[in-house]
Formats: C-alpha cells, structure tokens, sequence
C-alpha cells in the first residue's frame, strides 16, 4: 500500500499555563526562572494538614477561554484526584477535572497550507478545556547516576484543551496548534512561552487504511514545546506506524517521546487509561460554580476576537481571507496594522496590508524582533504609504525610503523624501529627454524591438529607471517609451 491508501487521525491535547501571578491552589508566584524548589510552598508539596483555595483569576481564565471558541461554560465543575506516583509529584496525585470539566464543546476556524502556495478552510471542534495543576520537574543532565527535583512548577494554573481527533496530518495540526496560540495569546490568558513550558502539545496519532470507519491505535506523542517539534514527530509517527503496519505488526496503545536530535519517537511507556487514574472528587474542594452573571461580565471585556476582526477586514478593507486571518495571527499585529490603516486612509488598506505582511515582516523576522519592538512606527509606514499612492515616490524608491527609516535617517517619508532628494519625477519634457539618451545608446535593442522581441523593450524600460536613477514615474516612462518607439 502506499501511503495515499492510509488515513492519519490526529487529536491534539494542548496544556496552556495561564497567567495568574500565583498557583492554582496557592498563593506561592509562579515566576519564571526562580532558583529550585525556593517557589513550592506548604500546600505544592502537600504537607500534612494543608488545604487548597481555587484561584478565581484561573477560572476567570477559563471563562474567557470557553466564550471565545463558542463553547458552554459549565454551570458546575468539579475538581478530581488523578491518581498516579512520579517523583516530582508529591502528593502521589494531580488536582484536575475530569466528568464535569469547567469548558465543553467549542470550535477553531483556520486556514492550512495546501502545499501549493494556496490554503484551504479546516474546522476543529473541541471536546472539552478542563482547569488543573502542573507537576514539578525531574532534571536528569546535572545530576550523574541520580535525579534533581524541582517544585517549582507544581501546582501552576494550567487550562488542558483537547480537541476532537478531526485533523488528517501535521500541516492542519500545525495550524490548529498555531491558531489556539494565537487566540490564547490574544484574549490574554496565557504568554504562549514555549522555550519556557507555557503552553506544550501533547499529539495523539494514528492510521487507518482508508475508507475505514474505525479509529487505528493511537500512540500519544508528549510534551512537544515547539511548531517545528510537533510537524516532525507527527510525521515520523505516520510513518512509523504505517511501516509496522505494512510489515505485519500491531500498533500498541503508548505514550511516546520525540527526540529533536534524531527526529524519532520513542516509546516511553504503555499508555494508561482513565481507570488507570482512579479519578475521583477532591474531598477538599467544594463543586466550582460559576454563575451567568459571571459569564455574562467576562464576555463584556473580552476584545474583539480574531475571526470578528478577520471577517471584517475582509468587508470593509477588501482584504482577501488569506491577508486578513495573516493579519489576525497576532492581537500586536492587528493592532499595527489598523494604527497604520487609521493613518494612511482605508483607500491604501490593502496596499498598508502588503507592507505589513512583506517588506515589515521580512525584516522583524531577519532581526528576530517582535512588531512591537518595530523601528518603523505604524504612523511612520502609513506616511510612505501614502506617497507611494500619490505617485511622490515609485515602488522601488519606497523601499529606499523604508530602509532609511528602518536605521533611523529620518522621522518621517516625507523628510527622507526630501532631504535624498528622492521625488518621483513626473515631467514629460525631463522623461522624454531621458528616453532619447537611453534610444540613442542602446540602438541594438531599439532594432531588436522592432523587430518583434518583447523582451527588448522591457531592457529598455530598465535603462530608462537605471537612468533616471529609479526616480521617473514607471508609467509614464512605458507610455511615453512606446510612443518614441512607433
């Protein structure tokens, strides 16, 4: 079989570190970067006699979560003692939910690349957000023939989101991963650290020939804290598990690690069931309700959600859905380019949206700056839009221009403009003198031209701008160009 005749099925479970100042359960910071264990108080290592107090700022976390991907927030939630041992977890279980999590239901929209410079719709549902506490950290590399323990990290607020098993291979679970990063970010619950552990994908994987109904095996690839990381363990355990497959194997249901190095999986250990946990209520902590009110004051300060403003971009500044939703991949993005929409005019919309997402972009990304560190202001970049619109200043000379303010030459297009002397010229009699220089030099191409070569008359085209030293407007020199040429 090839590997068109396989199906993949993919699920995601995405932990996302919300960003109270303190742990789900207590009042200890969850900053990070602290020495080992000087951030784990009585209640994270679950001394004798200690009891846990639910954060409200977490809930409020996961409210706002719930209403921004359509889901239900539930009424009543109840916390659970997943039952398991493992060195950084002292209490030898973790508080999490699990019949009544605090978020049901729900659903992403996103846009995947089809590997042909195009991109294609893709829905994800959700299956549930449930709220509860990280584990500590085992550190084996500093630590010869033992393990180190560090409790920082127990008892952190974390928001767990699972989604339906709807994606079909690495590139839409990607850009599903990609998409609730953004929106974590966006509604301002989560910092999406990755390098720092905020928000980690957990990747369940499996195939099945296609045309079948039932679900393969799955294997639950862990703790994936990069994009990069997730498309190529995904796609190493497709293939992993079509090739047993095709050799008379059997896949068996286990949990897997991905190692960057060797761009492998390997299984770390049988995976559990629920059962497996002994799920059942925390004795310590009472139902969590949330009442409509509640919900109905959150909704209230929630900003303008991603897909709102996308499909307004779209209507009211002619975007096509590929620039808008680029444009909505960040909350600071957005918000630069509708400062600099605000300031050229909407009339120069989509050309504020092609330097945003072209020449801005190319060089945030080359000097690894975000766009709020940009050295070119919204303000500054809609002033150089606007004189490219009003024919100041041709396409190539803006990117002079860009540059100029980039380094900081100048405060504005406009005194770049004039202090190199940078006006496009627009006088007929000074092209006109221009192209006759250019025909009288360049007599080869003149006869090459007119003797049907197209090419020939864009060389000459280049020698005119070369001449004018990019400065004549194109425009008229190919009108005027022509007229010379008959």
């Amino acid at each position: 079989m090839s590997r068109t005749d396989w199906e993949v099925v993919i699920g995601l479970e995405i932990h996302t570190q919300l960003n109270t100042q303190s742990k789900i359960f207590s009042g200890a910071s969850i900053a990070f970067g602290a020495e080992p264990n000087a951030q784990a108080c009585a209640v994270d290592i679950a001394l004798p006699g200690v009891l846990p107090v639910l954060n409200k700022g977490a809930v409020e976390r996961a409210i706002r979560f719930g209403l921004a991907i359509g889901g239900t927030v539930a009424p009543k939630s109840i916390f659970a003692r997943k039952n398991y041992f493992y060195p950084d977890l002292p209490k030898g279980y973790q508080i999490s939910q699990y019949e009544l999590p605090v978020v049901l239901g729900g659903k992403i929209n996103l846009l995947v690349p089809d590997g042909k410079g195009g991109h294609y719709e893709k829905l994800v549902n959700l299956t549930r957000a449930h709220l509860e506490e990280d584990a500590g950290k085992s550190l084996h590399e500093d630590f010869h023939g033992m393990t180190g323990i560090d409790l920082n990290r127990a008892g952190t607020p974390l928001l767990e989101i699972v989604s339906e098993p709807d994606m079909r291979s690495s590139a839409e679970a990607v850009a599903y991963a990609k998409a609730l990063h953004a929106l974590v970010r966006w509604i301002d619950i989560c910092d999406g650290n990755m390098q720092e552990g905020s928000f980690r994908c957990d990747a369940n994987v499996s195939v099945r020939p296609r045309g079948q109904a039932e679900f393969g095996t799955r294997r639950e690839i862990k703790n994936l804290n990069s994009f990069r990381f997730l498309q190529q363990a995904i796609d190493y355990e497709i293939q992993w598990q079509i090739d047993l497959i095709e050799d008379g194997g059997k896949v068996q249901q286990a949990t897997v690690l991905f190692n960057p190095d060797t761009g492998e999986t390997r299984a770390m250990r049988s995976k559990e069931d629920a059962h497996d946990y002994r799920y059942f209520p925390d004795p310590d902590l009472l139902p969590l309700v949330i009442s409509s009110d509640w919900i109905e004051r959150v909704r209230g300060e929630l900003p303008e959600l991603p897909a709102a403003l996308s499909a307004r971009f779209e209507g009211e500044y002619g975007l096509s859905a590929y620039d808008a939703t680029a444009l909505t991949a960040s909350r600071e993005t957005a918000q630069f380019y509708l400062d600099t929409v605000a300031a050229a005019g909407t009339a120069n919309a989509k050309a504020c949206a092609n330097w945003v997402m072209g020449e801005l972009a190319a060089r945030l990304n080359k000097a690894e700056l975000d766009i709020t560190a940009s050295p070119v202001s919204a303000a500054q970049l809609a002033g150089l839009v606007q004189r490219i619109a009003d024919s100041t200043i041709s396409n190539a000379i803006a990117k002079k221009v860009f540059e100029a303010l980039w380094n900081k030459e100048g405060e504005s297009a406009d005194a770049i403009i004039d202090a190199q002397g940078l006006k496009q010229v627009t006088d007929t009699g000074a092209i006109e003198a221009i192209i006759d220089e250019v025909l009288a030099a360049n007599q080869k191409s003149v006869e090459e031209f007119r003797a049907g070569k197209e090419k020939a008359f864009n060389a000459l085209v280049g020698q005119c701008m070369k001449a004018s030293k990019g400065k004549a407007n194109p425009a008229q020199v190919n009108e005027l160009l022509k007229k010379k040429l008959g």
